[in-house]
């Protein structure tokens, strides 16, 4: 087709949509004029923010058929070339999502098409928005087979999710390079974690699924979620950073945004559980449990690791205990330490150890005097109450160092004359 012909074709249909759908009429017409100027900056921004609303903007054509997909192949995809080709990108995957809510293309035959015919032409949309069309191609893929209720031990399913894995391996060195030299970075980001986050959930293990999920949570919006996917995001992090091997940053974890959606539902109990755990609030914790201990059973995972999850708390005690001592008051006695994290006195070595194997603390232990020198602590995210307490310690540092240094000012006469 000429350029004049596939103008005439796109306003044509802009504008037979602005007839068909008069409460839509407004927006199909703000198309039509960024259209005729040429303002194909204004015209995919545009596009985007209308895909973006499926709730309020997706119907169907006069022929019956997807509106999106009908704006997607008469108006941007023969301008393609001149749009934004990350913008294009998303513009795209949104489409692709709408395709799933219409029963002929619910098998996600027709979405994956739009996706992979974009990526035919990788070297035009460049690394941006060829990661990111990857990257949502592999949430279309999981978005379909969890939809379809289909075991995860079938050979098309297994076949899927080989397939999302390999993305993500490849992908990811990908990724890194991105992320102080694209601008928008940011999306990519998101939609690349979205993806390697909903894998593990498939697939686990918990503490995968949690790396993934943090990650994710720090490059989304949460207003761009709706509130159901909040819940559920907050709801899955949260079992992920109790249950999760080797997860002890809690604070982490308390403090992303995600997890305030929880207030005032009947999962918040999970938020006081980790609020609990990030302080080493062992008696804190055990009474959060006990008041819920109904709720807790209709967790299957943390019914499961009820008993990892007792050692973690156990030694994120231990870590607290530490981390609250000035740094030259470091020498801690069995009996402190077996009060603090609320152990038989006899188990505390074993506590000791544990924490050492995990890399927790460094330092050195006496069997025989039944101390421990602890010489480092592992860093993590601290809450409001834990910054105030080390802004203290730093500032009885700096006294102690003003004194320091008035006292060799007050000396360094005599100390040159003898």
């Amino acid at each position: 087709m000429s350029p004049v012909d596939i103008t005439a074709a796109a306003l044509e249909h802009l504008e037979s949509m602005s007839t068909l759908h008069p409460d839509l009429s407004e927006a199909y017409q703000n198309l039509v004029g960024v259209y005729q100027r040429k303002l194909w900056h204004q015209l995919t921004m545009s596009t985007l923010e209308f895909v973006s609303n499926a709730s309020s903007t997706l119907r169907t054509t006069a022929e019956g058929t997807n509106s999106y997909l009908a704006l997607f192949d008469k108006v941007v995809l023969p301008i393609n070339k001149k749009l934004n080709q990350l913008t294009l990108a998303r513009i795209a995957t949104a489409v692709s999502f709408s395709l799933l809510d219409d029963p002929p293309y619910k098998d996600g035959v027709a979405a994956r098409a739009i996706l992979e015919n974009l990526l035919e032409n990788r070297d035009r949309l460049g690394p941006s928005a060829a990661l990111f069309a990857e990257s949502s191609l592999g949430l279309l893929s999981l978005t379909v087979l969890a939809r379809s209720g289909e075991a995860l031990t079938t050979e098309s399913s297994i076949k899927a999710l080989e397939a999302t894995k390999e993305m993500i391996n490849k992908n990811r060195p990908v990724l890194a390079e991105l992320a102080d030299t694209e601008s928008e970075a940011a999306v990519v980001h998101s939609a690349f974690y979205e993806t390697a986050m909903t894998y593990r959930k498939a697939v686990g293990p918990p503490e995968a699924y949690y790396r993934e999920a943090i990650k994710y949570v720090s490059y989304t919006s949460l207003s761009d979620l709706s509130q159901e996917e909040r819940y559920n995001l907050a709801t899955d992090l949260s079992l992920a950073a109790l249950t999760g091997e080797g997860v002890f940053n809690f604070g982490e974890a308390v403090t992303a945004p995600a997890l305030q959606c929880l207030e005032g539902t009947e999962l918040y109990y999970l938020v006081e559980l980790l609020s609990a755990g990030a302080r080493g609030d062992v008696l804190g914790f055990q009474r959060v449990a006990d008041a819920n201990a109904a709720a807790i059973q209709m967790q299957p995972s943390l019914v499961s690791r009820a008993e990892a999850v007792k050692e973690k708390i156990t030694l994120l005690a231990l870590v607290n205990m530490i981390f609250e001592r000035p740094s030259l008051e470091r020498t801690l006695s069995f009996e402190e330490i077996a009060d603090r994290v609320v152990v038989p006195l006899d188990q505390v070595e074993w506590v000791i150890m544990r924490a050492l194997s995990l890399k927790l603390i460094k330092g050195m232990m006496d069997q025989v005097d039944q101390t421990v020198d602890v010489t480092w602590v592992m860093p993590r995210s601290l809450d409001n109450k834990q910054m105030a307490e080390l802004a203290t310690r730093f500032g009885e540092w700096a006294v102690k160092v003003s004194k320091t240094q008035d006292y060799m000012l007050e000396h360094t006469g005599a100390l040159l004359n003898q």
